[in-house]
Order: C-alpha cells, then structure tokens, then sequence
C-alpha cells in the first residue's frame, strides 16, 4: 500500500511540475475576431516531458524484466 502512495505521488509530481502545462496562452485579440482565417497557433511544446517519459520508461523497462526473469526461473 506504501508502494502504491509513493508511486502516485511520483506521477503527480510529475504530470503537476510543468509550468507550460497550457498549450496556448490566451492572446489579446484587439477586438478583432479573426476566427479560423486568423494566423496559425504556435506549437505547444513536448520538450518539458522528454526526461520524465525516458525516466519511466527506463523504470518500467527495468520492473518488467526483472519480473520476468523471476517468474521464468
């Protein structure tokens, strides 16, 4: 159960740590309604989530086989 609390707080941490969590900040339109022939929206960024994605991806990668390769023996 302990496990389980520390693991939650692990992936809130880092779903809540990102500051650019909102793909758009909302612009001043100058009372322009321009609509959808208005200019294109910039990207939204990925870059803040690489490190923690390859983190649990390794973590998980590692707890796979490792339960894996007990279960076989």
């Amino acid at each position: 159960m302990k496990n389980i609390v520390i693991q939650f707080y692990i992936v809130a941490f880092f779903i809540l740590s990102s500051v650019t969590m909102v793909a758009q900040t909302p612009g001043d339109t100058d009372g322009t309604a321009d609509g959808l022939e208005g200019t294109d929206a910039p990207a939204a960024p990925i870059d803040d989530y690489l490190l923690p994605m390859a983190l649990v991806a390794i973590f998980a990668g590692y707890k796979y086989s490792k339960n894996t390769a007990q279960k076989t023996v």
